[in-house]
Protein backbone atom coordinates (compact mmCIF):
# COMPACT_ATOMS: atom_id res chain seq x y z
CA UNK A 1 0.00 0.00 0.00
CA UNK A 2 2.62 2.53 0.89
CA UNK A 3 4.47 2.38 -2.17
CA UNK A 4 1.70 2.59 -4.53
CA UNK A 5 0.24 5.63 -2.38
CA UNK A 6 4.33 7.42 -2.71
CA UNK A 7 4.30 6.47 -6.34
CA UNK A 8 1.03 8.91 -6.47
CA UNK A 9 2.63 11.26 -4.61
CA UNK A 10 5.81 11.63 -6.37
CA UNK A 11 5.02 13.61 -9.03
CA UNK A 12 3.44 16.12 -6.88
CA UNK A 13 5.72 16.45 -3.42
CA UNK A 14 9.15 15.81 -3.09
CA UNK A 15 9.57 12.56 -1.20
CA UNK A 16 11.93 14.85 1.54
CA UNK A 17 8.53 16.49 2.75
CA UNK A 18 7.19 12.91 3.41
CA UNK A 19 7.17 11.49 6.64
CA UNK A 20 5.91 8.07 7.63
CA UNK A 21 3.89 8.27 11.16
CA UNK A 22 4.12 4.02 12.22
CA UNK A 23 0.53 4.26 13.88
CA UNK A 24 1.52 2.36 16.84
CA UNK A 25 -0.67 3.34 19.40
CA UNK A 26 1.16 3.04 23.12
CA UNK A 27 3.17 -0.07 21.82
CA UNK A 28 6.82 -0.02 21.57
CA UNK A 29 8.39 1.45 18.58
CA UNK A 30 10.01 -1.03 15.28
CA UNK A 31 13.15 -1.79 14.88
CA UNK A 32 15.61 -1.26 11.43
CA UNK A 33 14.75 -4.83 11.01
CA UNK A 34 11.05 -4.89 11.55
CA UNK A 35 10.80 -1.43 9.47
CA UNK A 36 13.05 -3.06 6.54
CA UNK A 37 10.43 -5.99 6.69
CA UNK A 38 7.13 -3.70 6.48
CA UNK A 39 8.34 -1.42 4.22
CA UNK A 40 11.35 -3.03 2.35
CA UNK A 41 14.92 -1.33 2.09
CA UNK A 42 14.19 1.48 -0.93
CA UNK A 43 11.60 3.22 1.20
CA UNK A 44 13.69 3.21 4.24
CA UNK A 45 16.04 4.32 2.63
CA UNK A 46 14.65 6.84 1.04
CA UNK A 47 11.81 7.90 3.18
CA UNK A 48 11.87 9.64 6.48
CA UNK A 49 10.21 7.19 9.03
CA UNK A 50 8.89 7.98 12.25
CA UNK A 51 8.12 5.44 15.24
CA UNK A 52 4.94 7.13 17.01
CA UNK A 53 5.56 6.99 21.02
CA UNK A 54 2.91 7.89 23.31
CA UNK A 55 4.59 8.41 25.90
CA UNK A 56 7.08 11.46 24.88
CA UNK A 57 4.84 14.77 25.71
CA UNK A 58 7.33 17.06 23.41
CA UNK A 59 6.31 14.91 20.73
CA UNK A 60 2.62 15.97 21.36
CA UNK A 61 0.36 18.62 20.52
CA UNK A 62 -2.60 19.10 22.24
CA UNK A 63 -6.19 19.33 20.66
CA UNK A 64 -8.81 19.95 23.28
CA UNK A 65 -11.65 18.04 24.12
CA UNK A 66 -13.34 15.89 21.80
CA UNK A 67 -16.08 12.96 21.63
CA UNK A 68 -17.46 12.21 25.23
CA UNK A 69 -15.15 14.30 27.45
CA UNK A 70 -11.23 12.78 25.90
CA UNK A 71 -8.58 14.70 26.30
CA UNK A 72 -7.15 14.52 23.23
CA UNK A 73 -3.28 14.75 22.32
CA UNK A 74 -1.93 13.54 18.95
CA UNK A 75 1.18 13.42 17.51
CA UNK A 76 2.93 17.16 16.78
CA UNK A 77 4.12 16.14 13.08
CA UNK A 78 0.45 14.71 12.38
CA UNK A 79 -1.12 17.95 13.55
CA UNK A 80 1.28 20.01 11.65
CA UNK A 81 1.16 18.19 8.28
CA UNK A 82 -0.32 20.07 5.49
CA UNK A 83 -1.56 16.77 4.08
CA UNK A 84 -2.88 13.86 6.25
CA UNK A 85 -3.26 10.34 4.79
CA UNK A 86 -4.09 7.43 6.67
CA UNK A 87 -3.04 3.44 5.65
CA UNK A 88 -4.67 0.21 7.38
CA UNK A 89 -6.65 -2.89 6.57
CA UNK A 90 -9.90 -3.52 8.47
CA UNK A 91 -10.83 -6.42 9.94
CA UNK A 92 -13.15 -7.39 13.21
CA UNK A 93 -11.85 -5.62 16.34
CA UNK A 94 -13.24 -7.33 19.76
CA UNK A 95 -14.00 -3.77 21.79
CA UNK A 96 -13.53 -0.86 19.40
CA UNK A 97 -15.71 -2.97 16.61
CA UNK A 98 -13.23 -2.95 13.80
CA UNK A 99 -9.46 -1.62 12.56
CA UNK A 100 -8.32 0.90 10.29
CA UNK A 101 -9.67 4.12 9.55
CA UNK A 102 -10.00 6.35 12.22
CA UNK A 103 -7.72 3.73 14.82
CA UNK A 104 -4.77 4.87 12.69
CA UNK A 105 -5.10 8.42 14.11
CA UNK A 106 -6.70 7.44 17.43
CA UNK A 107 -5.07 5.18 19.63
CA UNK A 108 -2.54 5.04 16.62
CA UNK A 109 -0.99 8.21 16.84
CA UNK A 110 -2.71 9.20 20.03
CA UNK A 111 -0.80 10.36 23.20
CA UNK A 112 -0.98 8.01 26.69
CA UNK A 113 -3.57 10.00 28.68
CA UNK A 114 -6.19 9.54 25.50
CA UNK A 115 -5.63 5.88 25.02
CA UNK A 116 -6.19 5.63 29.00
CA UNK A 117 -9.66 7.58 28.66
CA UNK A 118 -10.55 5.60 25.26
CA UNK A 119 -9.74 2.54 27.12
CA UNK A 120 -11.31 3.34 30.37
CA UNK A 121 -13.81 0.46 32.35
CA UNK A 122 -17.24 2.39 31.12
CA UNK A 123 -16.47 2.58 27.48
CA UNK A 124 -14.64 -1.29 27.89
CA UNK A 125 -17.83 -2.18 29.79
CA UNK A 126 -20.38 -1.48 27.51
CA UNK A 127 -21.71 -4.40 25.53
CA UNK A 128 -21.66 -2.34 22.39
CA UNK A 129 -17.93 -2.26 22.57
CA UNK A 130 -17.48 -5.47 20.85
CA UNK A 131 -16.79 -7.34 17.67
CA UNK A 132 -18.44 -5.50 14.18
CA UNK A 133 -19.84 -2.52 15.97
CA UNK A 134 -19.23 0.75 15.29
CA UNK A 135 -21.81 3.35 15.76
CA UNK A 136 -23.03 3.39 19.30
CA UNK A 137 -20.28 2.21 20.51
CA UNK A 138 -18.54 4.14 22.95
CA UNK A 139 -14.78 3.44 22.07
CA UNK A 140 -15.44 4.10 17.95
CA UNK A 141 -17.96 7.17 18.62
CA UNK A 142 -15.22 8.81 20.30
CA UNK A 143 -12.47 7.59 17.90
CA UNK A 144 -14.25 8.70 14.67
CA UNK A 145 -15.03 12.40 16.43
CA UNK A 146 -10.98 12.36 17.13
CA UNK A 147 -9.79 11.44 13.94
CA UNK A 148 -12.79 14.15 12.92
CA UNK A 149 -11.16 16.69 14.86
CA UNK A 150 -8.07 16.34 13.18
CA UNK A 151 -8.54 16.51 9.18
CA UNK A 152 -7.96 13.43 7.36
CA UNK A 153 -7.01 14.45 3.71
CA UNK A 154 -7.24 11.15 2.04
CA UNK A 155 -7.83 7.42 3.43
CA UNK A 156 -6.79 4.08 2.32
CA UNK A 157 -8.11 0.93 3.66
CA UNK A 158 -7.98 -2.66 2.63
CA UNK A 159 -9.58 -6.11 3.73
CA UNK A 160 -7.58 -9.27 3.20
CA UNK A 161 -8.25 -12.42 3.39
CA UNK A 162 -7.07 -15.49 5.43
CA UNK A 163 -3.88 -15.87 3.32
CA UNK A 164 -3.08 -12.09 4.02
CA UNK A 165 -3.89 -11.47 0.15
CA UNK A 166 -5.72 -7.95 -0.92
CA UNK A 167 -9.54 -8.75 -1.84
CA UNK A 168 -10.90 -5.70 -1.48
CA UNK A 169 -9.44 -2.01 -1.64
CA UNK A 170 -11.45 1.54 -0.91
CA UNK A 171 -10.63 4.77 -0.72
CA UNK A 172 -11.35 8.42 -0.21
CA UNK A 173 -12.75 10.33 2.65
CA UNK A 174 -12.18 8.69 5.73
CA UNK A 175 -15.58 8.04 7.48
CA UNK A 176 -17.58 6.92 5.06
CA UNK A 177 -14.59 4.82 3.17
CA UNK A 178 -14.25 2.87 6.68
CA UNK A 179 -17.65 2.22 6.66
CA UNK A 180 -18.30 0.38 2.97
CA UNK A 181 -14.79 -1.46 4.32
CA UNK A 182 -16.34 -2.29 7.70
CA UNK A 183 -19.20 -3.70 5.62
CA UNK A 184 -16.90 -5.65 3.44
CA UNK A 185 -15.17 -6.92 6.25
CA UNK A 186 -18.09 -8.00 8.17
CA UNK A 187 -19.34 -10.47 5.00
CA UNK A 188 -15.77 -12.00 4.62
CA UNK A 189 -15.00 -12.27 8.37
CA UNK A 190 -17.99 -12.44 10.39
CA UNK A 191 -20.39 -15.54 10.44
CA UNK A 192 -23.40 -16.28 12.06
CA UNK A 193 -24.69 -19.17 14.04
CA UNK A 194 -27.91 -20.26 14.62
CA UNK A 195 -27.82 -20.26 18.60
CA UNK A 196 -25.24 -20.62 21.14
CA UNK A 197 -22.58 -23.58 21.66
CA UNK A 198 -21.89 -25.56 25.13
CA UNK A 199 -18.17 -26.32 23.77
CA UNK A 200 -15.96 -23.65 21.70
CA UNK A 201 -12.20 -24.38 21.00
CA UNK A 202 -10.44 -21.32 19.70
CA UNK A 203 -6.74 -20.40 18.75
CA UNK A 204 -5.19 -17.02 18.50
CA UNK A 205 -4.69 -18.21 15.00
CA UNK A 206 -1.01 -19.55 16.02
CA UNK A 207 2.49 -17.43 15.25
CA UNK A 208 2.77 -14.56 15.81
CA UNK A 209 -0.61 -13.86 17.13
CA UNK A 210 0.01 -16.30 19.98
CA UNK A 211 3.14 -15.37 21.56
CA UNK A 212 1.77 -14.45 24.77
CA UNK A 213 -1.31 -14.80 26.97
CA UNK A 214 -2.60 -10.86 26.71
CA UNK A 215 -3.20 -11.31 23.09
CA UNK A 216 -4.97 -14.90 23.11
CA UNK A 217 -7.52 -12.79 24.65
CA UNK A 218 -8.79 -12.02 21.51
CA UNK A 219 -9.31 -15.52 20.66
CA UNK A 220 -10.95 -16.34 24.07
CA UNK A 221 -13.14 -13.26 22.54
CA UNK A 222 -14.53 -14.60 19.39
CA UNK A 223 -15.57 -18.09 20.88
CA UNK A 224 -17.04 -16.11 23.97
CA UNK A 225 -19.58 -14.67 21.32
CA UNK A 226 -21.28 -17.76 20.67
CA UNK A 227 -20.48 -20.12 23.87
CA UNK A 228 -23.89 -20.36 26.14
CA UNK A 229 -23.66 -19.26 30.03
CA UNK A 230 -21.78 -21.54 31.52
CA UNK A 231 -20.43 -23.30 28.53
CA UNK A 232 -16.77 -24.30 28.04
CA UNK A 233 -13.92 -22.28 25.79
CA UNK A 234 -10.79 -24.49 25.04
CA UNK A 235 -8.18 -22.16 23.78
CA UNK A 236 -4.81 -23.12 22.12
CA UNK A 237 -1.96 -20.99 21.79
CA UNK A 238 1.55 -21.19 22.42
CA UNK A 239 2.35 -18.50 24.25
CA UNK A 240 6.18 -18.76 24.07
CA UNK A 241 6.33 -15.38 25.36
CA UNK A 242 4.18 -16.31 28.81
CA UNK A 243 1.76 -13.36 29.84
CA UNK A 244 4.08 -11.33 29.00
CA UNK A 245 6.03 -10.35 31.96
CA UNK A 246 6.35 -6.86 30.21
CA UNK A 247 3.59 -4.10 30.91
CA UNK A 248 0.87 -4.40 33.40
CA UNK A 249 -1.26 -7.55 32.10
CA UNK A 250 0.12 -10.07 34.98
CA UNK A 251 0.07 -8.13 37.69
CA UNK A 252 -3.65 -6.89 37.09
CA UNK A 253 -4.80 -10.10 36.48
CA UNK A 254 -3.87 -11.63 39.14
CA UNK A 255 -4.74 -8.53 41.55
CA UNK A 256 -8.05 -10.45 42.83
CA UNK A 257 -9.09 -13.85 43.75
CA UNK A 258 -11.81 -14.15 40.75
CA UNK A 259 -12.84 -12.78 37.52
CA UNK A 260 -15.88 -11.70 39.46
CA UNK A 261 -14.00 -9.47 41.52
CA UNK A 262 -11.46 -8.54 39.00
CA UNK A 263 -14.57 -6.61 37.28
CA UNK A 264 -16.10 -5.09 40.85
CA UNK A 265 -12.23 -4.01 41.16
CA UNK A 266 -11.62 -2.55 37.79
CA UNK A 267 -14.99 -1.06 37.84
CA UNK A 268 -14.32 1.06 40.93
CA UNK A 269 -11.19 2.45 39.28
CA UNK A 270 -11.37 6.22 39.06
CA UNK A 271 -8.03 5.90 36.58
CA UNK A 272 -7.36 3.77 34.02
CA UNK A 273 -4.39 1.41 34.17
CA UNK A 274 -2.39 -0.05 31.22
CA UNK A 275 -3.25 -3.02 29.93
CA UNK A 276 -6.70 -2.83 32.51
CA UNK A 277 -8.44 -3.13 29.59
CA UNK A 278 -7.57 -6.79 28.12
CA UNK A 279 -7.97 -7.98 31.90
CA UNK A 280 -11.37 -6.49 32.06
CA UNK A 281 -12.78 -8.38 28.77
CA UNK A 282 -10.75 -11.54 30.11
CA UNK A 283 -12.41 -11.61 33.46
CA UNK A 284 -15.41 -10.65 31.81
CA UNK A 285 -14.93 -13.55 29.59
CA UNK A 286 -14.37 -15.80 32.55
CA UNK A 287 -16.91 -14.67 34.85
CA UNK A 288 -19.70 -17.02 32.84
CA UNK A 289 -17.75 -19.41 30.85
CA UNK A 290 -15.26 -21.45 32.15
CA UNK A 291 -11.55 -21.04 30.36
CA UNK A 292 -9.18 -24.01 29.30
CA UNK A 293 -5.91 -23.09 27.72
CA UNK A 294 -3.69 -25.52 25.72
CA UNK A 295 -0.04 -23.73 25.93
CA UNK A 296 3.55 -24.93 25.19
CA UNK A 297 5.17 -22.47 27.61
CA UNK A 298 2.89 -21.23 30.98
CA UNK A 299 2.39 -23.84 33.63
CA UNK A 300 -0.49 -24.75 35.19
CA UNK A 301 0.39 -22.84 38.37
CA UNK A 302 1.59 -20.18 36.59
CA UNK A 303 -2.45 -20.19 34.79
CA UNK A 304 -4.01 -21.31 37.68
CA UNK A 305 -2.55 -17.86 39.45
CA UNK A 306 -5.37 -15.69 36.72
CA UNK A 307 -8.25 -18.02 37.49
CA UNK A 308 -7.52 -20.40 34.53
CA UNK A 309 -7.03 -24.12 34.21
CA UNK A 310 -4.90 -26.20 31.17
CA UNK A 311 -5.45 -29.12 29.55
CA UNK A 312 -2.26 -31.11 27.66
CA UNK A 313 -4.45 -32.72 25.31
CA UNK A 314 -7.14 -30.86 23.85
CA UNK A 315 -8.79 -34.09 22.68
CA UNK A 316 -9.38 -35.03 26.08
CA UNK A 317 -10.84 -31.35 27.35
CA UNK A 318 -13.19 -31.50 24.72
CA UNK A 319 -14.46 -35.21 25.20
CA UNK A 320 -14.83 -34.36 28.83
CA UNK A 321 -16.50 -31.14 28.55
CA UNK A 322 -19.20 -32.54 26.02
CA UNK A 323 -19.84 -35.38 28.36
CA UNK A 324 -20.11 -32.53 31.37
CA UNK A 325 -22.36 -30.62 29.37
CA UNK A 326 -25.06 -33.78 28.89
CA UNK A 327 -25.89 -35.72 25.17
CA UNK A 328 -27.43 -33.18 23.44
CA UNK A 329 -24.07 -30.94 23.52
CA UNK A 330 -22.80 -28.65 20.60
CA UNK A 331 -19.53 -28.13 19.44
CA UNK A 332 -18.08 -25.38 17.65
CA UNK A 333 -14.69 -25.23 16.34
CA UNK A 334 -12.91 -21.81 15.51
CA UNK A 335 -9.45 -22.97 13.55
CA UNK A 336 -8.08 -19.62 13.17
CA UNK A 337 -9.81 -17.50 16.34
CA UNK A 338 -10.55 -14.07 15.88
CA UNK A 339 -9.89 -14.06 12.09
CA UNK A 340 -13.64 -15.72 11.78
CA UNK A 341 -16.08 -13.88 14.17
CA UNK A 342 -19.31 -15.59 15.02
CA UNK A 343 -22.04 -14.36 15.90
CA UNK A 344 -25.64 -15.43 17.23
CA UNK A 345 -28.01 -13.78 14.53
Amino acid sequence: MIPAVLSELEDVVDLADVVILVATGTHRGNSDAELREMFGDEIVDTVRIVNHDARDQAELAWLGVHGDGVPVWLNRQWVDADVRITTGFVEPHFFAGFSGGPKLVAPGLAGLDTVLVLHDATRIGSPDATWGVTHGNPVHDDVRAIAEATGVTFALDVVLNRDKDIVAAFGGDLLPMHAAACAAAKRIAMRPVVSPFDVVVTTNSGYPLDQNLYQSVKGMSAAHQIIRRGGTIICAAECRDGFPDHGSYRSVLSSADSPQALLDQISRRTATTPDQWQVQIQARIQSTSRVVMHTGTLTDADLAAVHLEQTADISTAVAESLAAAGPDARLCILPEGPQTIPYVA
